[in-house]
């Protein structure tokens, strides 16, 4: 009779000593991932070697095009082609600063960089809850946008004063995004309550202006706000045409936010408002501390979405004459020296959106599993 291996062998221990054991393989880990979503079918097998045959066929050549045959350095078109068969990320190296600050005053892009980093120390304590004195910090969190327009427009404090028409590039990019992301989830949120409302007046109003801004195409809105709107001002006012932007693109976020918000807020049964009305709550108090943390909750795949289509609709400014990034790609390759690179230049803007726009989503879904509390109706 053949010996039994020794991991198969029979032993007595002690209730409560006898040891952890190994998972069995193919269990846990990488290898059960590539199992069930590679491997766990005939159909996955084939997509699986179809995937790869495909990868094996792009990457190489991509490589090839992005790095190793790229030229990094050089003082035009014609010397990339002489160094180098591959992308000449030399003219984004030339153009980077008038890409990231548009035509913002060198000698006062400091403010630009100092907005950017107290950014940062704004969106923390409201992204995450775990931050020491959350608090204090929310409470800047309120006057970033007040410190970001002294910041970036200046004529206040001894600042000099900066042309909003002078922004572009990224930085009006982020200008455009954040202030619509952050201004239009409150109004949207409002607009939903509003179109659930007893008062008929209010619901009306809500239900008019929710159904108008989805039926009209932003770019359309912009057009309204960059040429019509100054024919109902009186003669001789004045309206910053990035001010109305903002405006346009907040309200325009804003409609869509609503219908998601009435989703999640149609979602709960109505025993949560009934039972709210029970405890004696009042209607704002039944709002912010028993429906509007559950209907968000829900809501937040399609906020999250809503806000990535704001974020890369803010492209469309070029239209109307505002230089994002791609409108100073145009202008930077109208230079005989770089005339015909535009490949490079949309990759370099696709990478930036992507980074950001992945990163938002990579946040819902962290702000999901934090949320998450296993009940299912």
């Amino acid at each position: 009779m053949s010996e039994v291996p020794k991991q198969y062998e029979t032993r007595k221990y002690e209730p409560g000593t006898h040891p952890d054991l190994p998972p069995p393989p193919l269990s846990s880990g990488p290898a059960l991932w590539v199992k069930e979503h590679l491997l766990g079918s005939p159909t996955n097998i084939v997509l699986t070697c179809v995937s790869l045959y495909l990868l094996y066929q792009i990457i190489p050549g991509l490589w090839s095009w992005a790095f190793s045959d790229a030229v990094f350095s050089a003082g035009s078109r014609n010397e990339c082609r002489d160094l180098g068969s591959g992308a000449c990320w030399a003219f984004i190296d030339k153009r980077v600063a008038q890409f990231v600050y548009g035509f913002y005053p060198q000698e006062l892009r400091w403010r630009v960089n100092l907005s950017f980093l107290l950014l940062f120390a704004a969106v923390i304590p409201v992204l995450f809850d775990k931050v020491p004195a959350r608090g204090k910090w929310l409470m800047f969190s309120v006057a970033y946008p007040f410190i970001a327009y002294v910041l970036l427009v200046g004529n206040v404090f001894g600042l000099e004063h900066v042309e909003t028409s002078k922004f572009g590039g990224f930085m009006l990019t982020m200008v455009i995004g954040i202030t619509g992301i952050a201004a239009s989830l409150p109004i949207g949120i409002l607009l939903a309550l509003g179109r659930r409302s007893d008062m008929p007046a209010v619901r009306i109003l809500c239900v008019m202006f929710i159904e108008f801004i989805r039926g009209v195409p932003l770019i359309t809105l912009l057009f309204v706000a960059s040429t019509m709107l100054t024919y109902f001002l009186p003669p001789g006012s004045t309206f910053d045409l990035l001010a109305r932007v903002l405006i346009m693109v907040t309200l325009f976020s804003a409609g869509y936010l609503a219908e998601v918000v009435r989703g999640g807020l149609q979602a709960l049964p109505k025993g949560q408002m009934e039972a709210a009305n029970a405890l004696g709550l009042r209607y704002w108090q039944a709002m912010r501390l028993i429906i509007l943390p559950q209907a968000l909750k829900i809501s937040i795949p399609g906020i999250v979405n809503t806000f990535i289509g704001l974020f890369k609709d803010t492209t469309l400014v070029i239209i109307i004459g505002l230089l994002d990034p791609l409108g100073i790609g145009q202008a930077s390759l109208a230079d005989a020296k770089w005339n015909g690179l535009s490949t490079e230049v949309y990759v370099f803007i696709a990478i930036f959106f992507f980074i950001c726009c992945f990163s938002m989503s990579r946040y819902s879904l962290y702000l999901e599993r934090k949320l998450d509390t296993g009940y299912q109706r």
